[in-house]
């Protein structure tokens, strides 16, 4: 992209940019890499030649240096098209900002340059052990000259096998409380680091399976922050929670598409009728268009208020917007399963066969289980409500 070209992006004009980029590469990889469980690595690196995968950080270090509602609107678009590719950008998104708060000016111009180049990071934080609670960590690093070692694997991990560089979250060495928690930096190409494989329902590009560490060294220059800085990175990850939040609105918004085309389109010879003339038809649709439009209502504030918080310069966001965000999670998961629904209602026999509308039926169902899955997420927030402790770490008591 030419300089002149990436001065005009702006969070006016960034969902027609970002809509261009879609039609032109993402949608036509989107069935293979569904149908292949192929990684959707040409889709990610045409981002990253546009600066998209660099879009929070600032010009200094290859970003676009844009806002969340920016972010939010290049989530729902990639998401119309592919949500494989849309929740591995979150996590590199939420993997380059762990560096860029919470890391050093070495590690930024290390790690963070080249992610305008293509490289590609995620975080791996979940364990089997302690299941969707993702700050919930039994594996410890251990003290060794001049680092760290790892034993231990993580569960879930996205892009596993596949990125350029893992931010791992674990255990502090010393750890007496459970909040006690570390983060690195790995170089994903080492020797030493085993990856699991990925075969699942849907979202087949996106590679969410495990990282094996076995004696594995990690410097000292690769810690990002102190030790026992878990609360305040865990608490600050509210890019994460937007990016999954607009994955399932841009999801629904795509299977919304798809079936409105299907239902003009299709035509009943024997009664000279489309799918569109039949009113249960038509109120099905609107139905899911009624969602939609809450989901889309509901992003947009929560956009503009951490905008508000991104230029108030506080490191951790409102709590009350944490929560908010988790609401917007549960809600924009279980929206794109009502109207995934819904397109099967609509398209029948034809919606079930392979297709688009099959494959983001199949893609939706991996929001009600994606950490922290909504049964989990609905035990924190009605704690809140009713005046329960909900701190995430007193929880898992």
């Amino acid at each position: 992209m030419s300089v002149a070209i990436e001065k005009e992006i702006t969070a006016d004009n960034i969902r027609v940019k970002i809509r261009k980029l879609v039609e032109e590469v993402i949608r036509p990889n989107a069935e293979i890499i569904d149908r292949e469980k192929k990684f959707p690595r040409e889709n990610l690196q045409a981002l990253a030649k546009d600066g998209w995968n660099s879009l929070l950080l600032p010009k200094e270090l290859g970003g676009l240096n844009l806002d969340y509602t920016a972010l939010g609107i290049a989530v729902q678009e990639i998401a119309k098209a592919c949500p494989s590719t849309a929740l591995i950008y979150t996590m590199n998104v939420e993997a380059t900002l762990i560096i860029y708060k919470f890391g050093n000016e070495e590690q930024w111009h290390r790690w963070l340059k080249p992610v305008r180049e293509g490289k590609i990071g995620t975080t791996a934080t979940s364990e089997k052990a302690s299941g969707g609670q993702y700050w919930i960590n039994l594996s410890r690093a251990e003290h060794a000259e001049n680092g760290y070692t790892f034993n231990f694997e993580k569960s879930f991990a996205t892009s596993s096998g596949q990125a350029d560089f893992y931010i791992i979250q674990t255990g502090s060495p010393n750890a007496i409380r459970s909040d006690d928690l570390s983060y690195f930096i790995v170089d994903a190409k080492r020797s030493g680091i085993e990856t699991g494989e990925w075969d699942a329902l849907g979202v087949r590009g996106n590679y969410s399976s495990s990282i094996t560490f076995n004696n594995f060294f990690v410097p000292e220059q690769d810690r990002i922050g102190e030790e026992g800085i878990g609360r305040e990175v865990i608490g600050s990850g509210v890019g994460y929670l937007l990016g999954i939040g607009a994955t399932w609105t841009g999801t629904a918004i795509g299977i919304y598409e798809e079936v409105v085309a299907y239902a003009k389109h299709t035509i009943h010879r024997n009664a000279h009728k489309n799918l569109a003339d039949y009113q249960v038809i038509r109120h099905q649709l609107t139905n899911a268009k009624i969602v939609i439009e809450s989901l889309k209502a509901w992003q947009k504030e929560l956009s503009y208020q951490l905008d508000e918080w991104q230029r108030s310069g506080e490191k951790s966001p409102p709590s009350e917007l944490v929560f908010t965000l988790l609401e917007f999670k549960v809600h924009a998961s279980e929206a794109a399963n009502t109207v995934a629904q819904i397109s099967m209602d609509v398209a029948g026999g034809y919606g079930y066969k392979k297709g688009t509308l099959e494959r983001l039926y199949r893609d939706a169902r991996a929001g009600i289980v994606m950490g922290p899955s909504n049964n989990l997420a609905k035990e924190i927030i009605s704690k809140h409500l009713v005046g329960l402790d909900a701190d995430l770490w007193a929880l898992s008591n």
